[in-house]
């Protein structure tokens, strides 16, 4: 059992840094990263240059209960838009890690793309 975890864990960092490679090619935005837990969804906005995490967002920020992982990941979505907006970041990066680009993930990126954020 131990060995299994261990080999899914390896596989998992294999698919997020064949993702990020593809990412630094366009480094001049910075990248909306997005993580996924089997109970929470969070989302943040990262300027690789200088480091830091320019704003984020979660689902427990917006305390919703009751309503599907998918509408959740879609309201976090569009907060971060609109926090972003704020801080007058317009083009980001989508950065989807080891996860496919379907269900939560894929209504977080439409979600930010309604809300005004150029991906």
């Amino acid at each position: 059992m131990q060995k299994e975890y261990k080999v899914k864990l390896i596989n998992q960092n294999i698919r997020k840094q064949r993702t990020r490679k593809k990412i630094r090619m366009h480094s001049e935005f910075p990248r909306l990263s997005v993580y996924r837990s089997l109970k929470h969804f969070y989302a943040q906005i990262i300027d690789d240059n200088a480091g830091q995490t320019l704003c984020s967002a979660c689902d427990q920020e917006i305390k919703a209960k009751g309503i599907k992982p998918v509408e959740m990941a879609a309201k976090v979505g569009a907060a971060l838009a609109a926090k972003a907006l704020e801080k007058k970041i317009k083009q980001v990066v989508f950065d989807r890690g080891a996860y496919r680009y379907h269900g939560a993930i894929k209504a977080c990126a439409e979600a930010c793309r309604e809300a005004g954020l150029k991906i």
